[in-house]
């Protein structure tokens, strides 16, 4: 088997990429700005209120988890991530992200790797951890979200984790009004999206790509 390569992406963030699925975990065209992008300025941004439950849908490198406790201002996180296989420490510990921004801001991103599956985990003020190692097709959400952060690899790469399946029990786990956002605009997930009854946008993407869909619950 092939080992899962570090890659530097055009912003100077990393990102990896799996032979065997000949696929990278973020953008190369950027990785932290495409996270920036698509979860933190189309999804956090947009929610106003002070406690925020989130939802992710592939914790990966943990850099969505780790952008939204640098930018989550005065709001209250408990962040809930899905991931069915988590990647190898020594791998992470290579990545450079904590070193990305100004400011200290490593021992946060070390904190969210180091800190225990299966739990919530207080990872500093206002920012809450609980990742579980599950398959996206057999989990049982027992709470509500006001957030979802779906980043699946994409469909032509695993289409069951993009099915009406998948689609429905997201859109039953948001709350009134909540939000669903991802780096993947093709029609059939928008028209699955819209047929499970989520109002559906088209923004504009990260650089490198055309367009994203941020999917809105009806109040």
């Amino acid at each position: 088997m092939s080992k899962t390569e570090i890659i530097t992406s055009k912003d100077g963030s990393h990102t990896l990429f799996v032979p065997e699925l000949n696929e990278h975990y973020h953008s190369t065209n950027g990785a932290v700005q495409e996270s920036i992008h698509v979860f933190i300025e189309a999804g956090l941004h947009q929610i106003s209120c002070r406690k925020i439950n989130i939802l992710e849908f592939g914790f990966g490198t943990g850099l969505n988890a780790f952008l939204t406790a640098i930018h989550k201002k005065d709001h209250e996180i408990h962040y809930h991530s899905l991931e069915k296989y988590p990647l190898d420490q020594k791998l992470l510990s290579q990545l450079n992200y904590g070193n990305f921004f100004e400011g200290k801001h490593k021992e946060l991103f070390e904190q969210l790797h180091l800190s225990k599956w299966e739990k919530e985990n207080r990872i500093e003020d206002n920012f809450y951890l609980n990742k579980q190692k599950v398959d996206f097709k057999k989990v049982i959400l027992q709470q509500q979200y006001h957030l979802i952060y779906f980043d699946a690899f994409a469909p032509e790469i695993q289409p069951k984790l993009w099915t009406k399946e998948i689609f429905k029990k997201a859109y039953q786990a948001l709350l009134p009004g909540g939000i669903l956002t991802t780096y993947c605009a093709k029609g059939i997930v928008r028209r699955t999206m819209q047929d499970i009854g989520f109002n559906v946008e088209r923004l504009a993407g990260p650089p490198g790509k055309r367009e994203m869909i941020r999917a809105t619950k009806p109040q």
